[in-house]
């Protein structure tokens, strides 16, 4: 089947890439030991400071957002040391993983994937860790999988009130510049974010905020590194930058997305995104109305503003809901994953995006549904209109 018009990807990530962020990566090299290159890169890092929200040090990595996972284990940890890592779907699973794999301790603890970390849970598990072995806490901000976001400032309360030093390890790949994230003032030692959600990049990226404690501790974490080490890439060199040949066209790219941001304003982008997720979930509560659909995170104070998880049930068929909207629509959509497979679809709303590529989505998703013959409720597309008209 040919399709014309333009393909929404309306996954979770990677999002729309802006034409001006495209043109910018689209340049020849410059030579990147030149004082041109060095203020450009210098700016972006400087720049990435304020989307943080951070007085401390900021590193860029040429890698995706697993990348960035592993840059904060290598650099803050040293092998045997015990992490709490509340997982709340499958992207907080597998950084949990990943800690095992680089010997670390990892206490893993679950909830249903429907709802946010358990807060009184991680306070139990941490009162009793009197000796402090627990050395830091993972914590996903958005889980992709499931469309929850987490409560950080919980978290942080938590460790004030047990006097515990472990660090604060805050993953944003899916909520920086998309989600309200305060890192020094919500006391968060380190984060780490990826370019290509609410950076409105190409995939290619990522990056790790440190705080004061976060620095000092890499200078005693004895997890082996070798790239991702930022002691090496503390200076003035920018080879040691970005310990090697820098990704320069990514880099052009990057200083595109930061002036998009800084011209819209971070609270506007913000406040962008939850009004087109309010919208969203307008549409999926009206279409639960015919019972046989609802939103995946149940506590609405919890639902994240870059997804939403949309859960069926039988007979509905999750997976030709996507093959439909891709084949015949040129929407893609993102799929369950891991324990929420064929129990879930999932709409991403985040990036470059506006009321009107909502709209489209929302009724090629409400389509897709005619289609295959699904029992929904109707008016989902007009309860979305409503709510971002301000009468829903």
């Amino acid at each position: 089947m040919v399709t014309r018009g333009r393909l929404f990807i309306q996954t979770p990530g990677p999002t729309n890439i802006p034409e001006r962020v495209l043109q910018a990566v689209a340049r020849s090299g410059i030579d990147f030991a030149s004082p041109r290159f060095r203020e450009l890169a210098a700016g972006c890092l400087h720049d990435l400071k304020s989307i943080f929200k951070t007085e401390g040090e900021v590193f860029a990595f040429a890698a995706n957002g697993h990348g960035a996972w592993e840059a904060a284990l290598q650099n803050l940890f040293t092998p045997g040391d015990a992490v709490l890592a509340p997982t709340t779907g499958r992207f907080s699973a597998v950084w949990a993983e990943m800690g095992r794999k680089l010997g670390l301790e990892v206490i893993e603890t679950r909830t249903d994937w429907r709802s946010g970390i358990d807060i009184d849970l991680a306070a139990e598990i941490l009162g009793r860790d009197r000796d402090h072995r627990i050395k830091g806490i993972l914590a996903v901000h958005t889980e992709t999988a499931t469309g929850v976001r987490n409560d950080l400032p919980a978290l942080r309360a938590v460790l004030d009130q047990l006097d515990h030093p472990a660090l604060l390890v805050a993953d944003t790949i899916a909520s920086l510049a998309i989600e309200e994230f305060a890192m020094d003032d919500w006391g968060i030692d380190a984060a780490l974010a990826a370019s290509q959600k609410g950076l409105m990049m190409p995939v290619g990226m990522s990056f790790l905020a440190l705080g004061p404690r976060a620095l000092e501790r890499t200078r005693s974490a004895q997890l082996p590194r070798a790239y991702w080490d930022v002691q090496f890439r503390l200076g003035d060199e920018v080879y040691r930058w970005f310990y090697g040949t820098p990704p320069e066209q990514l880099v052009f790219g990057l200083r595109e997305a930061l002036d998009m941001i800084a011209e819209e304003g971070l609270d506007q982008a913000i406040s962008r995104h939850r009004r087109l997720a309010d919208a969203v979930r307008a549409a999926v509560t009206a279409w639960g109305r015919g019972g046989a659909l609802e939103i995946n995170a149940i506590n609405p104070h919890e639902r994240a503003n870059a997804v939403t998880g949309v859960r069926v049930s039988e007979p509905i068929d999750p997976e030709a809901i996507r093959s439909i909207t891709r084949a015949e629509f040129n929407v893609a959509l993102g799929g369950g994953l891991a324990e929420l497979t064929g129990k879930v679809f999932r709409i991403g709303h985040l990036g470059d995006l506006n009321e009107a590529m909502i709209i489209g989505t929302l009724g090629a998703v409400e389509l897709s549904l005619k289609r295959s013959g699904a029992a929904f409720g109707e008016g989902g597309v007009a309860a979305a209109i409503d709510r971002l008209a301000g009468t829903g």
